[in-house]
């Protein structure tokens, strides 16, 4: 569906993307993510045709980015950062406006309007000045707009920014339902969101790809199987002990201390085996109590510092 091949986008001596390549197929949910100034953005440019790469190709559904464009910027529907709307128009008005501007046929122009509107949720404020809706609101009519023409491909930049808890929600249900049909490129620095929305994800760091694959591996690459936490009241901190009674405790080591008394520890261990059972039978010889017990689990957030941190 899109083909990114060795493309680089210099501006002068700088170098913004620097010889990336990946593909999305069609029908994928991907996240693209990467700290400010990694060239995030300038990619999702290069991919919309709003700017043009250096070097490289870039396929959309077979057309070339630059040598055939019109064809190519014809699958993409665009949600750019910022929801930048013309806010004197209805609802309405602006979504008919944005077909018409896209050359939508006169006779099917009107149903394929009302269809977008029902589809994003927006038949209650459709006779709305696009000033007077919420932020929430918005953000639908910014990706009304880019669902007019019914394009292959849906580029969303930075689409539940702003957004109080229920609206995002709201959007993450709209985009996972809009995934069943559209291929999406999601950019977002709500990580949770990507692991929770997308089922790949592409990690660009200072210009450069440094990670293409689901949020789960990623996880799970990251994932340290021999850490175990425990929440114990222990004021005499007698946990120290169990260390050196279990040999394959490799360290213990304090993380929080509550309020209700009550802290929580790290406990590592060396192997693969699950030391879970041996730990609470070694504590409740000791008289500590524990509150909880659990393996550690890792996050995209992990995965996404330590790739950007060059595995540190």
């Amino acid at each position: 569906m899109i083909e990114v091949k060795n493309v680089t986008k210099k501006y002068g001596k700088f170098v913004a993307v620097d010889d990336i390549s990946f593909t999305i197929y069609e029908g994928e949910i991907v996240g693209l993510l990467g700290p400010n100034g990694a060239g995030k953005s300038t990619t999702m440019n290069m991919i919309t045709g709003f700017i043009e790469q250096t070097e490289g190709e870039i396929i959309v559904d077979g057309y070339d980015m630059l040598r055939k464009a019109k064809k190519a910027k014809k699958e993409i529907g665009y949600m750019p950062e910022g929801v930048p709307l013309y806010t004197d128009l209805t609802v309405k008005e602006f979504v008919t406006y944005m077909a018409e501007i896209k050359q939508i046929d006169k006779k099917t122009r009107k149903e394929e309007v009302q269809k977008i509107i029902e589809q994003t949720g927006l038949k209650e404020v459709e006779k709305k000045l696009v000033r007077n809706l919420s932020r929430g609101y918005k953000q639908r009519v910014s990706m009304a707009g880019a669902l007019v023409g019914n394009p292959k491909i849906l580029i969303l930049d930075e689409p539940t920014v702003g957004l109080d808890p229920k609206q995002i929600t709201e959007i993450r249900s709209l985009i996972k339902e809009l995934g069943k049909t559209h291929t999406v490129i999601l950019s977002s620095h709500i990580l949770s969101e990507v692991s929770q929305i997308c089922n790949k994800v592409i990690i660009i760091n200072k210009g450069k790809i440094v990670a293409v694959d689901t949020p789960e591996n990623l996880e799970n690459k990251v994932t340290n199987n021999n850490s175990v936490y425990v929440t114990v009241e222990d004021s005499e901190n007698k946990i120290q002990r169990i260390q050196e009674r279990v040999k394959d405790i490799k360290k213990i080591e304090l993380v929080h201390k509550n309020e209700d008394g009550t802290k929580q520890y790290v406990i590592e261990t060396n192997g693969e085996a699950d030391l879970r059972k041996t730990i609470f039978a070694e504590l409740a010889k000791e008289n500590i109590t524990v509150f909880e017990m659990k393996k550690a689990d890792a996050t995209l957030e992990d995965a996404f510092m330590k790739l950007i941190e060059g595995g540190k």
